[in-house]
């Protein structure tokens, strides 16, 4: 093992070693001892993957595509832990393993006094290691453990103030919703073992081509292409673990955990886990235009319906959440347009604003004493000057004003979209387009309340209240420099150059980044391109909006929301979804289960088989019973008769 596999190796490991030492020991090493061994470990990974993004991305080394350890060979099909690591894999080592470490160094100040302090920095080191191994997979097998660790994780993070019913409820909704997505995720997966008969994914994209005219039944009389099957199944995966509609319900509910974790789960782990597997996957989507469309559909839905939702929000966890939801219907849009640089790309600028956006509405929400609805703030500018300037740089970043990162990622997407010829392109582009719009309005509409206005809390906050500690505001500082200029500085060779070499592949005919590097002309000429165009002053009308509304004519919010009642309540109910789910998906569930339970459990195995066989049992040992009278000459007399027709039997025959 040379020294560069050791470093491979020391990614994943160095986490996992916190985790376990956090977990299991946490109570011998102190609170101190707990997160000096997390935060060593993660910090430990980041400094790697700047190694490896030296030998790979600057130095120009090949790609490193080796089995570590075999678990198992069946039927010649090994099954191994493996490592890919090319230069779609070190983007993600580097967004994961630093967004992780700001994260865990916010959880020092934010988890101070939990009493499960050890225990959550466990798991937040354990998600860290899921991910990390997701991202470096080089099969199938090593994607899926990862994939169901993040959801484990996730699991036990969102559920960790477990004495709340709605923390219970909101951990086993997401788990439930994301075994809806994995049971296609497999199936996808074992499509591909069947037809590929391998789980490595250099051989699976090699064979590939080879099925791309390939047609299966999986309906009696009706031929299915395979791969574009192969892709619907494991893109319903991503549907899951990504939050698209319909499998975005858990998201939201996924606020119940301590901040520190929303921001991890929404910035870089879990949700972006279905962004990374469709990008690497890419070799497969581009042999099915249908898969692509539905990706492409599927993505502008989710962009603009779920960010309607984030206006009508209160809770300030909750509206970042449906921005969440929103993006990530940007990241999948670009997928499906083939732009899948660009999904990448908006999935790094976005893990850092909306890093630094959970993060600064965790210090609002220590300063408002875990007060988390927007109603009861108003002028914190001049208490939490920290937490608003680095607020200011994430909201400018999320709805992508000129130079910030997200301009340049999100700009990308659109014109992307819009140059795209894929059936539902043109759905899409005006979804994205009305997007912005949405989502500087639902930004605007927080900050301004948050930030600016009157004081609307109590006496007692107000007189509290101050900017959060150091350990608290040192990661929004932190995350504010990239959310600046990351976008900036690496939109050339991400967009436009050759950054993910063969990590990615694209059909020609459905390269709208070459298209569009055509025109790139540089950053600045970029950002004054991007002056003149629709998404600019979408995002401009928007903002204005907010500040109209919200702070100059109040009166006019609540006319709207007195007027439009019926809307107001479908948008505050996610559009009745939790009650479809209830009803149909958990409450269906049950119902059916009480049919087979009265069906089978009851009337056949305790009806008939147990208890009936008792009963039948009892009713001929009863009548038998009326035979045992104890005189003998009711003896004699069977026998006599039992005599009788043994003759009449003998003389029949």
């Amino acid at each position: 093992m040379d020294a560069m596999e050791k470093v491979y190796l020391a990614i994943p490991l160095a986490p996992l070693a916190g985790a376990i030492l956090a977990g299991l020991f946490g109570r011998r090493i102190g609170r101190a001892g707990a997160h000096w061994a997390t935060i060593l470990g993660v910090a430990i990974s980041f400094v790697l993957s700047l190694v490896v993004f030296k030998h790979i991305v600057l130095d120009g080394a090949p790609t490193y595509n080796e089995a570590v350890y075999t678990w198992m060979v069946s039927d010649g099909i090994r099954f191994e832990v493996g490592f890919l690591i090319d230069r779609l894999t070190t983007l993600m080592l580097l967004v994961v393993t630093f967004v992780s470490l700001m994260v865990h160094i916010y959880t020092v100040g934010y988890m101070h006094d939990d009493p499960g302090y050890q225990l959550f920095l466990s798991y937040i080191a354990l998600f860290t290691f899921s991910m990390l191994m997701l991202v470096m997979s080089n099969n199938y097998m090593q994607l899926f453990f990862g994939w169901e660790a993040v959801g484990l994780a996730s699991y036990l993070l969102i559920g960790f103030w477990y004495q709340r019913e709605s923390a219970i409820y909101a951990n086993l909704k997401a788990f439930l919703v994301n075994r809806v997505g994995d049971f296609g995720f497999v199936l996808g997966i074992a499509a591909v073992l069947a037809y590929f008969n391998t789980l490595d994914y250099t051989e699976a994209f090699a064979a590939a081509p080879l099925m791309k005219d390939t047609m299966i039944e999986i309906i009696p009389g009706h031929q299915w292409s395979l791969l574009t099957v192969i892709c619907i199944l494991l893109f319903i995966g991503a549907m899951g673990k990504s939050a698209q509609v319909p499998l975005h319900v858990w998201l939201p509910d996924s606020m119940e955990g301590p901040t520190p974790i929303s921001a991890l789960i929404h910035a870089a782990t879990m949700v972006t886990a279905g962004i990374f597997m469709v990008a690497r996957m890419s070799p497969l989507y581009e042999l099915s235009t249908t898969a692509l469309s539905v990706v492409l559909v599927i993505g502008a839905i989710t962009a603009f319906f779920m960010g309607l939702l984030g206006i009508v929000q209160n809770d300030i966890k909750r509206v970042v959440a449906y921005s969440t939801l929103s993006q990530l219907g940007y990241m999948v849009v670009a997928l499906g347009a083939s732009a899948y640089a660009a999904g990448v790309f908006h999935l790094m600028t976005h893990a850092f604003f909306k890093a630094l956006l959970f993060l600064a509405a965790g210090s609002v929400i220590i300063a408002m004493h875990h007060d988390q609805d927007i109603r009861h703030m108003g002028g914190l500018k001049k208490y939490m000057p920290v937490t608003y300037w680095t607020a200011l740089i994430g909201s400018l970043a999320l709805i992508g004003f000129p130079g910030t990162s997200g301009f340049f990622s999100k700009d990308a997407i659109i014109e992307a979209v819009h140059a795209s010829d894929l059936p539902g392109a043109g759905f899409a582009y005006v979804a994205v387009l009305l997007g912005v719009f949405v989502t500087a309005l639902y930004s605007f509409r927080m900050f301004f309340l948050v930030f600016h206005g009157e004081e609307r809390m109590d006496h007692h906050t107000r007189e509290h209240l101050h900017e959060s500690p150091r350990v608290v505001t040192a990661p929004l500082v932190l995350l504010a420099i990239p959310s600046l200029v990351i976008g900036a500085l690496t939109v050339g060779p991400l967009l436009f150059g050759d950054w993910f070499g063969d990590a990615i592949t694209v059909d020609p005919a459905h390269d709208t980044l070459a298209h569009l590097g055509e025109h790139f002309t540089g950053a600045a000429g970029f950002v004054l391109h991007g002056l003149l165009g629709l998404p600019f002053w979408f995002a401009m009308a928007g903002l204005a909006t907010a500040w109209f509304i919200y702070m100059k004519r109040p009166d006019i919010a609540d006319t709207i929301q007195r007027n439009l009642a019926p809307l107001n309540r479908l948008l505050e109910r996610n559009y009745y979804a939790d009650q479809f789910n209830d009803f149909f998906f958990a409450g269906g569930g049950r119902r059916l289960g009480r049919v087979f339970w009265r069906a089978g459990d009851v009337t056949v195995i305790d009806g008939v088989m147990v208890n009936g066989t008792a009963r039948g049992i009892g009713w001929i040992a009863a009548r038998i019973r009326h035979a045992q009278s104890g005189f003998l000459y009711h003896y004699a007399f069977a026998m006599i008769l039992g005599l009788l027709l043994l003759l009449l039997v003998f003389v029949i025959v």
